[in-house]
């Protein structure tokens, strides 16, 4: 079980930080990168550093490690629980923008293209707030494992644990995170579902004008489009099992490693697997892999 989790991290490691460092270029060499470029980068950016962080918590659940501690653990739990929080607004946001790039000049999302660019970094800084804000939950409720053994702990890796918190903070906390992600999901599933009908209608326009049956070769934007609706759907499967895994842990306060490290392979799925679905559709990466080997 280690050496697939460890496996997962390292590759996902490896691919995100060659999908970062590649837009890092573009950012450097245009003056001014698309919403959507800057978008893939963050993301890049939030799954490496998750995957980092995650490297650590598998380090010390497996025992190769351990944290002497309680400010190394709240430091570590709270930074990936953050990144986790960040992947799902920052996919949706990506989903999101690209319906709007995608829409025709006569449609209501026509208006956003050129006001995206203009609030986008305070869209961007107002999701980093309210997520500092509503993880901060767990600078408080995880600490140091004690030596003396108690039921009443969750759990996290070999020497950290959950501490129990009064059922009216679980409430708000559940309450908000919860709000927000169910948000955000049906925020991507009606993009990814204008993004779907705006391609089929413009694959039966090519048919009526070409009464042909054959189908249009695909334009860079509608290459772009299926790509991010494979990471809907893609994320859609991921996050409902960890929100599985997590909810069963959480509810049952169970605290075989196991179960743990079942939630580490589930949630680190989508943060791996991304970036070679978004660098498999984009020939700029393809090219500049090859020059570089």
């Amino acid at each position: 079980m280690r050496n697939i989790v460890f496996s997962n991290v390292t590759v996902g490691i490896a691919a995100n930080t060659v999908l970062l460092l590649f837009h890092i270029l573009t950012f450097l060499l245009k003056h001014r990168p698309k919403p959507l470029d800057l978008t893939v980068g963050q993301l890049a950016l939030i799954h490496l550093v998750m995957l980092v962080t995650m490297g650590f918590i598998a380090a010390d659940t497996f025992e190769f490690q351990s944290w002497e501690d309680g400010l190394t653990c709240k430091s570590v739990i709270y930074v990936n629980r953050l990144m986790r929080a960040l992947s799902i607004c920052t996919t949706c946001l990506l989903s999101v923008l690209q319906a709007i790039m995608l829409s025709p000049r006569n449609s209501y999302l026509a208006k956003f293209k050129r006001k995206s660019t203009h609030y986008y970094p305070c869209c961007l800084i107002f999701l980093w707030i309210f997520n500092m804000l509503l993880n901060g939950r767990f600078l408080v409720s995880i600490g140091a494992t004690p030596n003396v053994t108690s039921h009443s702990l969750m759990f996290v890796t070999e020497s950290c644990s959950q501490w129990p918190v009064s059922y009216l903070l679980r409430f708000i906390f559940f309450s908000l995170t919860n709000v927000q992600d169910i948000s955000f999901i049906v925020l991507m599933a009606l993009s990814s579902g204008y993004m779907v009908s705006l391609l089929c209608r413009h694959k039966r326009h090519f048919q009526h004008l070409h009464s042909t049956s054959l189908s249009p070769k695909a334009s860079p934007e509608e290459r772009a489009t299926q790509t991010i609706l494979l990471l809907m759907g893609f994320f859609m499967i991921m996050y409902f099992l960890d929100c599985v895994t997590f909810s069963s842990s959480g509810i049952l306060w169970n605290n075989e490693p196991i179960n743990h490290c079942v939630h580490m392979l589930v949630g680190n799925g989508y943060a791996t697997i991304c970036p070679f679905v978004l660098m498999s559709t984009e020939k700029r990466i393809i090219k500049w892999l090859k020059f570089r080997c």
